[in-house]
This record gives structure tokens, sequence and C-alpha cells, in this order.
């Protein structure tokens, strides 16, 4: 068993920049292969970025504005959001294999 536990998250205004952290317990080895993603109401939830292997790939939408990294010795998964537009609104999971998910965190964007 895996747990994960999402941090950050909140309210930005356009153009601001946020962190999201995970931290994962139980029988987790690395985090060279993960990701996270976003749901909205009456959206379907859609990758933001992930990593394998620990090579990071990133959607069209976060592409030049977040950034994905991890911390093997802290057990940790980071998303670095920047630039952030109010499209970007949504609540944010990690996603270790096979199908390990947070709890997830809300992200709004608006003035």
């Amino acid at each position: 068993q895996v747990q994960l536990v999402v941090s950050g998250g909140g309210l930005v205004q356009p153009g601001g920049s946020m962190r999201l952290s995970c931290v994962a317990s139980g029988s987790i080895f690395s985090l060279n292969t993960m990701g996270w993603y976003r749901s909205a109401p009456g959206n379907e939830r859609l990758l933001v970025a992930d990593m394998t292997g620990g090579r990071p790939r990133y959607a069209e939408l976060a592409k030049g504005r977040f950034t994905i990294w991890n911390d093997n010795a802290k057990n940790t998964m980071y998303l670095e959001m920047s630039r952030l537009e109010v499209e970007d609104t949504g609540n944010y999971s990690c996603w270790v294999p096979p199908a390990y998910w947070g709890q997830g965190a809300q992200v709004t964007v608006s003035s």
C-alpha cells in the first residue's frame, strides 16, 4: 500500500505561481515514475505532467509554465506552476503506479 498526501493549493491571482507537494509513504521505492493530474467540474481528469524513469513530460497546457520533479530522499514529488491562468483552476492530484492517488489540492486562479 502507498499513501500520498498533497499539500499546497489555494487561491492565486492570474500570473502568479504556486507549488504543490505530494509526500509518499508506505511501499514506495522511488518516485521516478509519477504524475500530476487536474480535474475540474464537467471536465475529465487530464494529465498535467508526469515523469517516467526520471524523465519529465508535460501536457501542452503546462509546457513552459509548469515544472515537475521529485526528491526521492524525501519521498516527495513536486509541481511548480507559474504564470497561472484562470483555466488552470482545478483539483490537482498526484499519482504513482499502479493506481495510487493523492487526495488532491484545489487550485483556484482568480483575480
